[in-house]
C-alpha cells in the first residue's frame, strides 16, 4: 500500500468513527473534579479565583487566572504544549496552585493562545479563519508572555515576578529572553520543570513520535486541520474514550501515557486518570506541534522551518535562524528527573551549557519521577514542592535579601 492510499484509508476511518467516539465520551462516568473548570476547581478547594482577559500585540485574547495573595510576591505558572491552566489545579489540595496560595504567593496561572480558555481574537474566529492558527511556540514567547508579564506587574505594582514553567512552558521563556531581551530583567527567577529545549536524545517511544510527526502532519494537512486536540476534536475524543472508561488504566495509563512520560504508577493512580483525561489535552495549533518536533528532527533550537522558498521570504535565508540562548539572561533553575521520557538529561545538559545564568541544576531524588509528575504527581508535596519553595525563597523573595 502506498503512503497516499494509507493516508486516505486512515482519513476514511477517522471520519467514520468520529460520531461514535464522540458519543462514547459523553457517556463516560467522570468524577466531579473532571467536570469542573479551573475557577470551580479552585473554589471547591477553598481558593478565591479571579479571571482576567489579556490581549496580545497581535490580537489574541488570553485567559489569565489569579489566586490573590501577597502582591509583593507574584508568581506566573505556564503550562505545556497541549495543556491548560487546569494542569496546575487538578490535584486539588495537593496541586501546585494550592501549595503556592497556602504559602501566601500571589498566584497567576496562564493559558496559551489556542487552548480551551484562550480561543478568542480581536479579528479572527478560530472556527472560521485559518489565520488564527498560524502560530507556534515562537509567537507564544514573543507575544503571549510579554502581555501576561506586563499585565501582572501593572496589577501588582511590582517591577519583577517569579515564573514556573512545565515542559514547553519553559521553551517559550527561552524565546522571550532571546527575542525580547528587555524582559529578562522583569523575571526574578524561572523555575524550569522538565525544561524542554533540545530534543535529539529522546528515548523511545517519544523519539518515535518525533520521527513519525511528518506523516501525522501530512495527514492533518490533507483534511485541512489547523487546530489539534481541541475539546471536541476526533483525536481528543479518542483519548477521552480510551482513558476515562472503567478498567482503562492498563491500556491507557501504563500502556500509553506512562510509556511516553516515564513509568511511575505510584504517582498516577488508576482513580485519578479519568480526572486527568477530562482536562487533558487542550487545543493548540498544528504548527505548534510541527515546530516543537522540528527541534528533534533538526537537532537544534531554531525558529520555524518553512522550507526553502518561504524561509527566504521570512528570514532572507534558506535555513531558519537559531535562537540566541546567550541573550537569555534571566536566572534559571533547571529541575530535571532521570525517568523523564520526554526531557532527557543529556539534552538538558546541552541547554545548561548554553544558558548564561543557570543558578541551579537539580536532579530530583525520586528515581521514578517522570514528565507528568511535575504537575499531576500524587506526592508532589514530598518530591517537588520543597525544591520549588527553596528556590523561590532564595532567588524570588526580595524580602530575603537575595539579589
Amino acid at each position: 500500500m502506498t503512503p497516499a492510499s494509507t493516508e486516505k484509508l486512515l482519513l476514511a476511518l477517522f471520519i467514520t468513527l468520529q460520531p461514535i467516539l464522540a458519543l462514547q465520551c459523553t457517556l463516560s462516568e467522570i468524577p466531579e473534579d473532571g467536570q469542573l473548570n479551573f475557577r470551580r476547581l479552585a473554589n471547591k478547594y477553598g481558593l478565591s479565583c479571579e479571571e482576567h482577559d489579556v490581549t496580545t500585540e497581535d490580537g489574541y485574547i488570553l485567559k489569565l487566572f489569579h489566586i490573590p495573595g501577597d502582591k509583593a510576591r507574584p508568581v506566573l505558572l505556564m503550562h505545556g504544549i497541549i495543556d491548560s491552566a487546569d494542569t496546575f489545579m487538578i490535584r486539588g489540595n495537593g496541586s501546585m496552585v494550592a501549595a503556592l496560595a497556602r504559602a501566601g504567593y500571589d498566584v497567576w496561572v496562564g493559558n496559551k493562545r489556542g487552548n480551551r480558555y484562550s480561543r478568542r481574537h480581536k479579528r479572527f474566529n478560530p472556527d472560521i479563519h485559518k489565520e488564527y492558527w498560524d502560530f507556534s511556540f515562537h509567537e507564544i514567547g514573543l507575544y503571549d508572555l510579554p502581555a501576561k508579564i506586563d499585565y501582572i506587574l501593572a496589577r501588582t505594582g511590582q517591577t519583577q515576578l517569579s515564573c514556573i514553567g512545565h515542559s514547553q512552558g519553559n521553551t517559550v521563556f527561552y524565546v522571550l529572553g532571546s527575542m525580547r531581551p528587555e524582559y529578562n530583567e522583569k523575571i526574578k527567577l524561572l523555575i524550569a520543570l522538565s525544561p524542554i529545549c533540545y530534543l535529539h536524545h529522546l528515548p523511545p517511544p517519544a523519539k518515535n513520535i518525533v520521527q513519525a510527526w511528518p506523516f501525522i502532519d501530512r495527514l492533518f494537512s490533507l483534511v485541512g486541520k489547523h487546530e489539534v486536540f481541541s475539546d471536541f476534536s476526533l483525536e481528543t475524543n479518542v483519548l477521552k474514550t480510551l482513558c476515562t472508561a472503567k478498567g482503562s488504566y492498563e491500556l491507557c495509563g501504563k500502556g500509553f501515557i506512562l510509556r511516553i512520560a516515564g513509568l511511575d504508577t505510584d504517582e498516577l493512580e488508576p482513580d485519578f486518570l479519568p480526572i486527568v483525561m477530562s482536562h487533558y489535552p487542550s487545543g493548540t495549533s498544528r504548527k505548534s506541534g510541527t515546530h516543537l518536533l522540528q527541534l528533534g528532527l533538526k537537532r537544534n533550537f531554531t525558529q520555524m522551518d518553512y522550507g526553502l522558498q518561504k524561509n527566504l521570504a521570512v528570514y532572507n535565508s534558506v535555513t531558519p535562524p537559531n535562537y540566541d540562548l546567550g541573550k537569555v539572561a534571566m536566572r534559571v533553575a533547571l529541575i530535571v528527573a532521570s525517568n523523564d521520557g520526554m526531557c532527557s538529561l543529556t539534552d538538558v545538559k546541552i541547554l545548561r551549557s548554553r544558558l548564561p545564568n543557570v543558578v541551579e541544576y537539580r536532579v530530583l531524588d525520586w528515581s521514578k519521577f517522570n514528565h507528568i509528575d511535575y504537575v499531576w504527581g500524587r506526592n508532589m508535596d514530598r518530591h517537588l514542592f520543597p525544591t520549588v519553595f527553596s528556590l523561590l525563597e532564595r532567588f524570588g523573595d526580595e524580602s530575603k535579601g537575595d539579589s
